[in-house]
């Protein structure tokens, strides 16, 4: 499997040859981003840009490096591996928290994919009392916090996460958190009933699926990233009309994601508004907006995830990459 696609090569391979041939002559600014997991519809619209063309047309020459278990996406970013990467704004804070100057300029998702599911039992967030809760490691640092104390909850309840849905098969009085696109199919495929409950319908700020930079890479790349920015919303808005050319990359990068997963992928995000709800129906994809992050960084600061004297949260972000930007769903 390949560690990267280069927009040159593979834009071609999915039928963007008149794409690529209106977009400008002249040489392509290099410009590299990092995903935080394998190739997959939730990636869906940066792939798309690469496949129709669009990071050519304004100018760049785009690499996509492919995120996994094993990489770690801000060491890689701030190591001058990439110019930004897929992130959250939570983890970009946390990253400030411990030196690491990064800069949110972008959110592709509206709102949180990450979700807790449940057995048909547990109809809302506060029937999991007493019920054994499968959480990852690094979700005791994001929202498990901010779930504990909004519901009553307790660590007690808690066991690891291994990314397996079996755990949660095996008990009935369990629940496991999960990605509204992933865990949800599997079970489905499954034949297995469950709940999903999302933390963003009550009231969790973050945003994920951002576009997230080292302060440097802002202050000296502003051009280029305004269009690294531009083109992947674009690619955003054509994906969720017309996905089969962010597809086909996709699955030339991932081989192991199916036609099925990416169609089940693609329907939860349009259903749910996951991109292009929220502010972004007014304000475009991609939108971030500063109430929501200072809420988010207030409840970091709530819960004691980071120190206010570490972290200068009016250069945690930038909304002036996004603000005229308008790509309207």
């Amino acid at each position: 499997m390949s560690p990267r696609i280069r927009a040159t090569a593979t834009a071609a391979a999915v039928a963007a040859t008149a794409a690529l041939l209106a977009a400008p002559a002249g040489a392509q600014e290099k410009f590299v981003y990092q995903t935080n997991w394998y190739a997959q519809a939730e990636h869906g619209g940066f792939y798309q840009a690469l496949a129709e063309g669009l990071y050519r047309k304004h100018g760049l020459e785009v690499t996509i490096k492919m995120g996994g278990p094993q990489l770690n996406g801000l060491q890689i970013m701030a190591g001058g591996g990439a110019d930004c990467m897929m992130s959250t704004d939570i983890a970009m804070l946390l990253a400030r928290n411990s030196g690491v100057p990064t800069v949110t300029v972008a959110s592709v998702f509206q709102k949180e994919p990450q979700v807790l599911i449940a057995h048909e039992d547990v109809k809302s967030f506060a029937d999991l009392k007493g019920k054994t809760l499968f959480i990852g490691a690094a979700s005791h640092r994001t929202w498990w916090p901010w779930l504990k104390a909004k519901y009553g909850l307790d660590d007690s309840q808690v066991r690891p996460y291994t990314f397996n849905i079996q755990p949660f098969l095996a008990d009935r009085n369990s629940a496991m958190q999960g990605f509204l696109t992933s865990e949800p199919f599997a079970l489905h495929k499954a034949g297995v009933k469950a709940n999903v409950l999302m933390f963003s319908d009550q009231g969790y700020p973050a945003y994920n699926t951002t576009i997230s930079c080292m302060e440097e890479t802002v202050g000296k790349r502003k051009a280029a990233l305004a269009a690294f920015v531009r083109a992947t919303m674009e690619g955003w808005k054509s994906y969720l009309a017309h996905p089969a050319p962010g597809n086909a990359l996709i699955r030339q990068e991932n081989p192991n994601m199916t036609e099925e997963q990416l169609a089940y992928s693609v329907a939860k995000l349009k259903e749910l508004g996951i991109v292009t709800g929220g502010d972004a129906q007014r304000q475009g994809i991609g939108i971030i907006v500063e109430p929501r992050l200072k809420a988010t960084f207030d409840l970091l600061v709530a819960h004691k995830l980071v120190e206010p004297a570490k972290v200068d949260f009016p250069k945690s972000f930038t909304t002036e990459f996004v603000r005229d930007l308008r790509v309207l769903p």
